[in-house]
């Protein structure tokens, strides 16, 4: 009877399997909880003196615009998680869920997450230019700012304004961002949380989420900074200002090495409670919402 009982059809745990937008939905909530952080970040970067630093650069913004302007371009934000994020995190789960057995080695892991994030980052290197305006707007004179309304009104100003390949202004150094912050987020995510499992010390619980996410969002941060502080110096710089990235790079490097670490603390501030948030929010959301596909074993 035992036999019997053994040898009959018994189902495998339900595989919960992660939708295409899951990423760039997380991305967004993430974002509506750091983008404060961002503001500051964006504003630091683009000071020609270490004139303030993480605190006295939040107090000047709120003191000079008011509390709601450590808000600005959060539509843009918002907009750029939901083309960036959704784009990279859809491309990377694709091609791993395309693969028989779903593992992918470290070095695939890497490879695939540099390409998904070049990808995205390209996608949303619109929207990211439009953010990075809006957040730097409250610092310019009154007459000089843009006041875009929203991301779409940005986008279409822009357009309209200055023609549509300007908003691909500083693409470059979007995409080679995009690839090495999608390497230390993704890739290093997945291998820390691979191996946190495997010692049997740790489930896959949020403590587990936490821990991965944090160590991947130093990584990101690390590797990260120089193109950073030239994407954002190049996407907010007035037309003319650099005719190349050796322009921007020459620039930056007249305060020092340093100038391409400018707003460090903030950028690790900003990008590791976002990478924490986000992967928290996407674990959370294939928990409770993913497809279940109940397979059988025969």
């Amino acid at each position: 009877m035992e036999k019997k009982e053994s040898s009959e059809t018994t189902k495998k745990e339900p595989v919960r399997q992660e939708r295409w937008y899951f990423g760039g939905l997380a991305g967004v909530l993430a974002v509506v909880c750091t983008h404060p952080l961002d503001t500051i970040k964006v504003q630091l970067q683009t000071q020609q003196r270490a004139d303030y630093g993480l605190v006295s650069m939040a107090v000047k913004i709120v003191r000079d615009d008011g509390f709601l302007a450590l808000y600005n371009g959060l539509s843009a934000s918002c907009l750029r998680q939901a083309t960036y994020t959704t784009t990279r995190f859809a491309i990377y789960g694709a091609v791993k869920s395309g693969k028989k057995d779903s593992n992918l080695s470290f070095i695939e892991k890497v490879s695939l997450a540099a390409v998904s994030g070049g990808i995205g980052a390209f996608v949303g290197a619109p929207a990211d230019l439009v953010n990075v305006r809006m957040q730097n707007d409250c610092k310019l004179p009154k007459e000089k700012r843009r006041n875009y309304k929203h991301a779409i009104d940005g986008l279409a100003r822009i357009c309209r304004e200055e023609g549509s390949k300007k908003l691909f202004n500083g693409a470059s150094m979007a995409v080679a961002r995009g690839a090495l912050v999608t390497i230390g987020q993704i890739a290093f995510y997945e291998q820390v949380k691979q191996m946190l499992l495997a010692s049997g010390v740790f489930k896959d619980n949020i403590i587990t989420h936490f821990s991965s996410s944090f160590v991947a969002g130093g990584v990101a941060t690390l590797i990260t900074m120089p193109f950073d502080v030239m994407k954002t110096r190049m996407m907010n710089a007035p037309p003319g200002t650099y005719n190349s990235i050796m322009d921007c790079v020459t620039d930056i490097f007249k305060a020092g090495p340093s100038g391409f670490f400018k707003g460090f603390i903030p950028a690790f501030i900003r990008l590791g409670p976002h990478t924490i948030l986000t992967f928290i929010f996407l674990e959370q959301i294939k928990k409770h919402f993913g497809y279940i596909k109940a397979d059988k074993q025969e």
